[in-house]
């Protein structure tokens, strides 16, 4: 596995690769790599022959008042994981060779951003949209690896590549998740042993919803009280916010219809440490709306 810093060197290596006739995928984190990245990883590997990836904590997708400064960044311990997932190259490059002096060019992301993690947290998408298409420019990837988890930023991001004709194909995996339901995250290093047993509410909400769709319940709000109900269960838990959304547009709705995926969102602090997590919803096709 090389080791790559410098922007310029990986476009170079990358466009090396690609008169090489090299199918090139990538796989994009901010590090702190988990079972959840090795999936990604693992499915890079069949699917392509060169395997690229990229570790970055990105400044621009932080809010003045998150955790940039204390995201983990073990460093040492990513790149071992990386080499014995199958990389063929890690690209590590800092904030000041991907935002040299005097950038001021950002893409500018559109409605499905503005609501939920949009809504919350001013300017996330814009930063995250605006690294990922850098990214793909630099690494030339033919394939693009992405989880589920982070369900809106997968449909931004699939939105800019429509918009802007990249040609990269984007591969979305399902949620990686712990025995107990909890979605792997970086993020989780931050609970206390405590506050990680009470995360597990985030998994049970999406089970509650999942089995009340399954009885037949259409009414959006009455789904999402249960859900409401069931994460204020544990004492550590403080909702910012549910939804249950278009799978694919992200509008929001309140009745479920028959042969539609809809995408139920949570995002909950537990303690000081916030969490999201997403779950398909699919109506029985007998469900039908109520008569008024």
């Amino acid at each position: 596995m090389q080791i790559i810093n410098d922007p310029a060197q990986m476009q170079k290596t990358a466009e090396s690769l690609r008169l090489r006739h090299q199918l090139i995928a990538v796989v994009m984190t901010m590090g702190a790599l988990h079972e959840g990245h090795l999936g990604l990883l693992k499915i890079a590997r069949e699917k392509a022959g060169t395997v690229i990836l990229t570790i970055f904590v990105n400044p621009r997708q932080f809010g003045p008042d998150e955790d940039f400064h204390r995201y983990p960044r073990p460093f040492e311990k990513d790149a071992a994981m990386a080499k014995a997932a199958g990389v063929d190259y890690l690209f590590a490059p800092d904030a000041d060779s991907m935002y040299s002096e005097g950038f001021q060019t950002q893409v500018n992301t559109g409605d499905v951003a503005n609501r939920f993690e949009g809504e919350k947290r001013p300017g996330h998408f814009n930063g995250m949209a605006t690294v990922v298409l850098k990214l793909l420019m630099i690494s030339k990837a033919h394939i693009a690896i992405f989880g589920e988890k982070d369900a809106q930023q997968l449909a931004v991001i699939k939105r800019m590549v429509r918009d802007f004709n990249i040609g990269t194909r984007i591969i979305e995996i399902p949620i990686v998740r712990n025995e107990d339901g909890l979605a792997t995250s970086s993020r989780n290093i931050y609970l206390s042993s405590q506050e990680r047993q009470q995360a597990t509410v985030l998994y049970q909400g999406i089970l509650r919803a999942r089995e009340l769709v399954a009885q037949g319940m259409i009414e959006t709000e009455k789904i999402l009280e249960e859900v409401t109900a069931v994460i204020r269960s544990a004492p550590d838990a403080t909702i910012d916010y549910t939804g249950i959304v278009d799978a694919d547009s992200f509008a929001e709705t309140d009745i479920l219809h028959p042969n539609t995926l809809y995408r139920l969102l949570l995002a909950v602090w537990i303690g000081s440490t916030r969490l999201i997590d997403n779950g398909i919803l699919e109506p029985l096709e007998q469900n039908t709306v109520p008569d008024a």
